[in-house]
């Protein structure tokens, strides 16, 4: 009698729309581990509850996505060095005796995705962060690992950008633009969307004047929730404007490696999805 495939999941709200699960199946059937991996929605005010019974049933590493980070993050009895800098977690690996080890995936697939599929050199740009919730702390202090030469940190509420700059603590290269300023506020060779504003379909409204000739724009989302930024990023003369599939896979490959002790070629699992959303 076979064993039982290892089970796990992505805890999210809204989740539908989530790529992960295909993902992972893909790495399982690419490294022969038979794994079942699921979608759940989980509200704010039910996660603790949903992630204790997912532990209950049998259940084994997890992923959280948006809004989820920061609770996962208190959830944790460990966090990994990288987790504790930035105070949230998107891959939760649980411990042999309860609880959970908590990590954060997103920055270190962001720069392989960067710097690997796409050959982007990070060093001496100057960087423009749009929004402090979650996905922001999640890649801001891997960039500034990667060598950008400034950060600057725009957010709708002026306070989570403060408290991100606060927390990184580097104000010589750490700087906060209240989002209103920005049409007066110079240009940027490198701008990165952290806001939730396509997940909720909301339209861009940025200048053009922020971005600078040669610059590099990127979205940490993917698919239909990418597609307003990515348009605004090329009608405002980006020269490299890309989507967050390939962050999405390579965070994936981050935590499949974390559960399972080898990290999968990202590859297949990245080309595929994408012919898949190019053709939707």
């Amino acid at each position: 009698m076979s064993a039982s495939p290892q089970r796990h999941a992505v805890f999210g709200h809204p989740i539908n729309h989530s790529l992960s699960p295909a993902i992972h199946r893909r790495f399982g059937q690419q490294t022969g581990i038979e794994l079942r991996y699921d979608a759940i929605d989980a509200p704010p005010e039910t996660f603790a509850a949903q992630l204790d019974a997912f532990r209950r049933d049998g259940g084994g590493g997890a992923n959280v996505t948006l809004p989820l980070k920061t609770l996962a993050f208190e959830r944790c009895a460990q966090v990994s060095d990288y987790a504790a800098r930035t105070g949230v977690v998107n891959t939760l690996e649980p411990l042999p005796g309860g609880g959970w080890r908590g990590h954060n995936t997103d920055g270190p697939g962001l720069i392989a995705d960067l710097a690997e599929r796409h050959g982007q050199d990070l060093r001496e740009r100057d960087l423009l962060l749009l929004g402090a919730g979650g996905a922001a702390q999640g890649v801001a202090f891997a960039l500034l690992d990667a060598g950008v030469r400034s950060l600057t940190i725009a957010n709708r509420n002026a306070e989570r950008a403060d408290a991100l700059a606060d927390r990184i603590g580097e104000p010589g290269r750490v700087h906060v633009r209240y989002w209103n300023d920005l049409r007066n506020a110079g240009s940027w060779d490198f701008i990165i969307n952290a806001t939730s504003a396509g997940v909720q379909g909301e339209a861009v409204d940025l200048p053009f004047a922020i971005v600078a000739t040669r610059a590099l724009c990127y979205d940490l989302s993917y698919g239909r929730a990418a597609t307003a930024f990515l348009a605004w990023s090329r009608a405002a003369g980006a020269a490299h404007v890309f989507d967050g599939l390939g962050m999405l896979v390579e965070q994936a490959a981050e935590a499949f490696a974390i559960w399972h002790g080898r990290r999968p070629d990202t590859d297949a699992a990245h080309d595929e999805l994408r012919a898949k959303l190019d053709g939707a």
